[in-house]
């Protein structure tokens, strides 16, 4: 029995999402900045996926939809994107537990001369807006706020957030990877005024993603070339992945509001049946949390046997896929950066899991996976 629980890290190509990729690679392989039949067709392919993309989110216009090859480019565009526009060093504000693809750009730009603000959380990973405004400086022109922690699953009061920068004529940014096709966007009904998406997290492929520009925001290319992506985005379209991408978020848009509700239920009940071993602590907030997601420390005397690494070694041997909250480098076991950010000791924070579902994943699995992780748990 195998059963994936690490669909925050990828999603599986949904078999309609691969169908038309692989028709697009046979049959429309056209250069969509072609002017003649074949590249025009492919110019529809792509105009019809940046609308499928656009109403994921509730975009005004699809013209706000930039394509890029995933989110972490999404990110950079957005980061330094805006950083570019100015001659002189600035103020930008980020939280401590950005996705890498937020923070280090931030950490390049603070190399080339700006300030950095990275605004503490609580022990649930929740920025709290006070922090945002009393960070504020004159010369803040950006602030990127993560919405939905993939380690820890804590979703930020986003809303709130872009509200405090647009009252103060500041830009918002978040990346939205992990939230997009689990809970509503709305980026009509917020002041978000950039938002990466990624379409591997939405069962398309590898490869796609895009970059939510709104209206009248301007921001300096990082790819110079043809002008594609209204010369936001220079090189030649990867078309077969964007349409891909586009199938993808419409059939998001459409299971959203019956696969929500049914992930939290599998959620809790994993979560419920986990509680009673010794030394499982819940990490992020377990109100305001993706729906897909279940996060832990599991603390033990005995850090040598019972750590991130090896629970996901012992549960895939028992084909189950989970991750680990902490990276191995040179043969060494780190602590997870987020979760000391969030307060817990280095000892915990070596000993994090996460358990992520998915729309393939059932309840059967969910009580075969608490099972499995009971028995790991007493036999390390």
């Amino acid at each position: 029995m195998q059963i994936y629980l690490d669909y925050s890290a990828t999603t599986p190509t949904r078999p309609e999402v691969a169908t038309l990729i692989q028709s697009v690679f046979m049959q429309q392989w056209g250069n969509p900045s072609s002017l003649h039949e074949w590249g025009q067709r492919a110019a529809t392919i792509m105009e019809t996926a940046r609308c499928q993309v656009a109403s994921l989110i509730n975009a005004a216009t699809s013209e706000s939809i930039v394509f890029t090859s995933g989110g972490t480019e999404a990110d950079n565009l957005a980061i330094m994107g805006i950083a570019r526009l100015y001659s002189q060093p600035q103020h930008l504000i980020i939280s401590n537990v950005e996705h890498s693809a937020v923070s280090e750009p931030a950490r390049m730009l603070e190399l080339w001369g700006w300030q950095v603000t990275r605004l503490g959380v609580d022990a649930k990973g929740r920025v709290n807006p006070e922090d945002l405004k009393a960070a504020i400086r004159d010369n803040t022109v950006l602030v990127s706020i993560v919405y939905g922690q993939s380690e820890v699953g804590t979703i930020q009061p986003i809303a709130e957030l872009s509200e405090i920068t647009r009252a103060k004529g500041i830009l918002f940014h978040t990346d939205a990877v992990q939230v997009a096709g689990r809970l509503p966007i709305d980026v009509q009904s917020t002041s978000v005024d950039l938002l990466s998406l990624s379409s591997h997290k939405i069962y398309g492929a590898q490869g796609a993603g895009a970059l939510y520009v709104r209206p009248g925001v301007e921001i300096v290319p990082l790819i110079l070339g043809g002008g594609q992506e209204t010369r936001l985005r220079s090189g030649t379209q990867a078309v077969g992945m964007i349409a891909g991408f586009g199938l993808a978020a419409e059939l998001a848009a459409q299971e959203i509001t019956q696969e929500a509700p049914r992930l939290i239920k599998l959620r809790d009940s994993l979560f419920s049946q986990l509680l009673d071993i010794p030394g499982f602590m819940p990490t992020g907030d377990l109100l305001h949390r993706l729906p897909h997601h279940v996060s832990a420390c599991i603390e033990s005397s005995d850090t040598e046997k019972i750590n991130g690494r090896n629970l996901v070694r012992q549960m895939n041997l028992a084909g189950i896929g989970i991750s680990a909250g902490s990276a191995c480098s040179s043969g060494k076991l780190s602590p997870s950066p987020i979760l000391l950010a969030m307060g817990y000791s280095e000892k915990a924070a070596t000993s994090a899991i996460r358990m992520t579902l998915g729309k393939d994943t059932t309840q059967e699995d969910v009580d075969w996976t608490a099972m499995v992780l009971k028995q790991v748990v007493n036999r390390l």
